[in-house]
């Protein structure tokens, strides 16, 4: 290709958009190639090829020299630069033995596991707004306070908490962790007992693959949080759903073939039907799991918001610290972005978990921890949440009035006395995943409780009512969006009045 031709060729495909150097570096490359340069062939000066193209010799320059980096262009002393000798692509529509027939990109290939993964993924892509359940209000984040304690922290930034954490979590993190669950939670435990994570996910994650080979059984309650049971079968462990009941999870006397390897359950706050299991019940998981060595992880999901009565004591208080291993996150009491959380590990865990944590997850943000450190230990999550609970108090009020005034007592409510959503039970036969989807095209974000179920033959029917993010004067009318959503649902059968 001449000069000219080269120079035309790259103003018919330079464009406003991204840098001009990074432009004009992958059209030439992509000419070398294609073979539109050939091989030994000299490529014009940077000066004249700038003049010619508009732009400055320096962003030439810059991508002359990315070239030749990477061996795609050489230079001769007191000659000029020339194109490489480099295997090319076959040109556009051509296979390498130059047959004419485009072969269409093999579309990627997925392991069976991942397949699976996608297959039962809830995720969505909103997470704000009416009534995404499971969302604190994070315009109500002290933020303020928060910036003081962390430019404090900046100001006194020392070279190691800027590299990777120690094994666990910062210490003093763990210090503050330590006596605020004591006193919140009635958690026994040191703080070498806290492994400081990324949230609950990696919790349970770390607990899976430290505790469990592939093929172990886990029990699951059913329904449960989607993303439990996902991380677990990603590990390649057996999940089983047991039922729950008015107390609690349930299963029938004593375990039945193989006792499970782990039992996952949200005692304080069941996820997400909302009742609480029973002493008896505990008391009864707890003497069944030491029998059989079995492993119990509480997740403490919300419980530190309850209304009307005084939050109930973690399973891992009551059990002393051997079988349990006890889960819970900044999430919901501070922000989901801030993506820290804690797992509690009996004492003779401690140490193996806090060295698997460093080294399968290499976690950092020290300056952050720092700053939580501070945020507990000065009273900060205390004055939020007490703060918080009241907020969350008035607007539980509003959705439960909204649902009263559009459909009286014919969709009963559960699990309204904690946490920041609540279940609207709807008949049997109707349709709530379809709800769901058409209550978001009305701008209306719910989610189906059947999608909490493993057995969809067993699931019942209804729609998690987040409250937490929705300011007051928004409910009201948001609820009727969604009440007139159902009405003109095919599968909706209400008798109200």
């Amino acid at each position: 290709m001449k000069d000219t031709n080269l120079a035309d060729w790259l103003l018919q495909h330079l464009h406003g958009e991204g840098a001009m150097n990074r432009q004009l570096h992958d059209l030439l490359l992509r000419a070398v190639l294609q073979g539109q340069l050939a091989a030994g062939s000299k490529l014009p000066s940077t000066r004249w090829l700038a003049q010619q193209l508009g732009v400055a010799r320096n962003t030439v320059i810059d991508a002359y020299d990315n070239l030749l980096a990477q061996g795609c262009l050489l230079t001769r002393a007191g000659s000029g630069t020339y194109v490489a000798e480099v295997e090319r692509e076959p040109p556009l529509g051509l296979g390498r033995a130059g047959a004419h027939k485009a072969v269409a990109p093999a579309a990627p290939t997925l392991s069976r596991r991942g397949s699976a993964l996608l297959a039962q993924a809830g995720v969505s892509a909103r997470q704000w707004g009416a009534f995404m359940p499971g969302v604190p209000d994070v315009t109500e984040f002290p933020v303020r306070t928060w910036l003081r304690l962390h430019n404090r922290r900046w100001h006194e930034a020392k070279p190691e908490r800027l590299s990777y954490a120690p094994g666990g979590g910062l210490p003093e993190l763990r210090e503050a962790l330590a006596e605020h669950l004591r006193v919140a939670r009635s958690v026994q435990c040191t703080a070498a007992q806290i492994i400081i994570t990324s949230g609950s996910h990696q919790a349970v994650d770390l607990v899976a693959r430290l505790l469990t080979d592939p093929g172990d059984t886990v029990w699951l309650e059913e329904p449960c949080y989607w993303g439990l049971r996902s991380t677990l079968q990603s590990l390649s462990l057996r999940a089983l759903a047991q039922p729950v009941d008015a107390e609690g999870l349930s299963w029938p006397g004593r375990f039945k073939g193989a006792a499970p390897r782990l039992v996952l359950a949200t005692p304080s706050h069941q996820y997400p039907l909302g009742m609480v299991m029973s002493l008896a019940r505990r008391q009864q998981l707890l003497e069944h799991c030491r029998q059989h060595g079995s492993w119990i992880v509480e997740d403490d999901y919300d419980s530190e918001f309850r209304f009307g009565t005084r939050p109930i004591a973690s399973l891992q208080g009551l059990d002393g610290g051997d079988r349990v291993l006890y889960v819970g996150s900044f999430s919901k009491t501070l922000f989901p972005g801030l993506r820290l959380g804690y797992l509690v590990v009996p004492k003779a865990l401690a140490a193996p978990f806090a060295k698997a944590s460093a080294e399968l997850y290499r976690e950092g943000q020290l300056q952050q921890q720092a700053t939580l450190a501070d945020f507990i230990r000065d009273g900060h999550l205390g004055n939020h949440v007490r703060r918080m609970r009241t907020l969350y108090g008035k607007r539980r009020e509003c959705l439960l009035a909204a649902v009263q005034s559009n459909f009286g007592d014919a969709l009963p409510v559960l699990g309204d006395n904690a946490g920041l959503h609540l279940v609207l039970q709807l008949p049997e036969g109707t349709d709530d995943r379809a709800i769901e989807a058409s209550a978001a095209k009305a701008g209306i974000a719910v989610r189906a409780l059947s999608s909490y179920y493993s057995n969809p033959a067993s699931a019942r029917r209804g729609l998690l009512l987040g409250y937490a993010c929705v300011p007051e004067a928004r409910i009201a009318p948001a609820f009727r969006t969604l009440a007139e959503v159902l009405r003109r649902a095919p599968t909706f059968r209400c008798k109200t009045g």
